[in-house]
């Protein structure tokens, strides 16, 4: 028998009898290691260890974890580790405390981190909303290609080779201008976090352009006249090419306007009968409004776009399938129609027909000046700041002729014979 002042090891064949009787009791030492009790209060549902010590004069307590998770042999030999560490002048109890609440602020802080999301969302709240002219340019960048990356990322835990890998799934899929635009964005988004001390520094900061799609040359593309019949012929046959983009494929050609002018006008800003299309300043590139004249052919497309529009208030109301929420249609789908003409051309862009335009307008004689207008350029230069001429009456001579010239071609596809205007020289 043991004696009186002998403190007995506790044995599971005993606790699991407390426990199988319901057993309650404050707690129960365990002779093996000085402090380690078994407890089990009323208001428990499993018993549950603890280490009793003191530290400084001081009693204190630590919950080391319940019967169940923890047995006899594991809670001794923990028992005994934080023995040794108390011998050597730590308060475990208030370690362990610290340690949760450390682990506590970490988690709330990752919870309310702001994520590289959020920082480029307030970056376009607040910078380019409002003053930038084209915000979905920004927001495009933001919601394709940053967010999808780095987007869920806490904003200060992004390195430099978070960059640098955003920018190379960019080129990798084909985007080298995009992956410049979208260098040009990160950096502008972490300088504004920057500003703001939201983060400490712009991982974005050592990159140029030729870390993203190189430095940009400027494009040369433009359509020769076969080159013009050809895609004619090819959007003709094309299966699932609307009559809507066939429309829009000519008067882009036929006017030079940018396609983000035509996607987002509406009806109010044309004069059909008078054949002027009053483009105003909030939507011109140049902030500056401008009256485009309308040749003949271009009045009559405007007014088959008005019969299948429908009623809307848009030359070109957003299509059925269209996902962005924006009434009129999204400046890429065009481009991605054009993407499924089997023409056979050397690769070009919409934006490449005011290259073509303008190269087949001086062709056709129309002076420079009077050919830069008619793209909406502004003169360069003394001229250009003196004369505020606009040079209407001439842009629709020689908005005629282009015209004139697009139709010939395309009816030379349909009787398959060599339009008698052909010129060699910008064949």
């Amino acid at each position: 028998m043991a004696d009186r002042g002998e403190k007995l090891k506790l044995t599971d064949l005993q606790v699991r009898n407390w426990i199988k009787a319901g057993e309650h009791f404050e707690q129960r030492s365990d002779g093996d290691v000085t402090g380690l009790v078994l407890s089990w209060p009323v208001r428990y549902a499993k018993p549950f260890w603890r280490l009793r010590y003191r530290f400084a004069g001081k009693a204190r307590i630590m919950n080391l974890g319940s019967y169940g998770d923890l047995s006899i042999a594991d809670a001794r030999e923990t028992a005994r580790k934080l023995r040794a560490r108390i011998a050597l002048g730590e308060d475990v109890a208030a370690s362990k405390q610290k340690a949760k609440a450390e682990a506590l602020a970490a988690m709330d802080e990752k919870r309310n981190a702001r994520t590289v999301g959020k920082l480029a969302d307030e970056y376009f709240e607040r910078m380019i909303l409002g003053r930038w002219k084209h915000p979905n340019i920004v927001r495009a960048r933001i919601e394709k290609d940053i967010k999808p990356r780095i987007g869920s990322m806490p904003a200060r835990d992004v390195r430099p080779r978070h960059i640098d890998d955003l920018l190379k799934a960019v080129v990798a899929r084909g985007a080298p201008t995009v992956a410049n635009d979208v260098l040009r964005w990160v950096r502008r988004i972490f300088d504004y976090g920057v500003k703001r001390e939201y983060v400490e520094m712009n991982p974005a900061s050592a990159f140029d352009l030729n870390d993203a799609g190189g430095r940009e040359e400027a494009r040369k593309r433009w359509l020769t006249r076969d080159e013009l019949q050809t895609l004619f012929r090819s959007m003709r046959s094309a299966q699932g090419f609307s009559v809507e983009n066939d429309l829009t494929v000519r008067i882009l050609l036929a006017l030079a306007v940018r396609k983000g002018e035509l996607c987002a006008a509406r009806w109010q800003e044309f004069d059909l009968d008078a054949a002027v299309w009053s483009l105003p300043a909030e939507r011109s590139k140049t902030n500056e409004p401008i009256d485009i004249p309308l040749p003949p052919l271009v009045a009559g497309w405007l007014r088959d776009l008005r019969r299948l529009a429908c009623g809307s208030d848009y030359v070109l109301p957003a299509r059925k399938m269209q996902t962005s929420f924006i009434p009129h249609v999204h400046e890429g789908t065009l481009g991605t129609a054009l993407g499924k003409v089997r023409h056979g051309l050397e690769h070009f862009t919409v934006h490449d027909f005011r290259r073509t335009a303008r190269t087949h307008l001086e062709a056709l004689g129309a002076p420079p000046h009077v050919a830069e207008r008619c793209l909406n350029h502004k003169i360069k230069g003394v001229e250009g700041v003196y004369n505020r001429h606009d040079y209407f009456e001439e842009r629709r001579e020689a908005l005629c002729r282009w015209a004139d010239l697009l139709d010939e071609l395309d009816r030379a596809t349909m009787a398959n014979v060599v339009p008698i205007r052909a010129d060699a020289s910008v064949a």
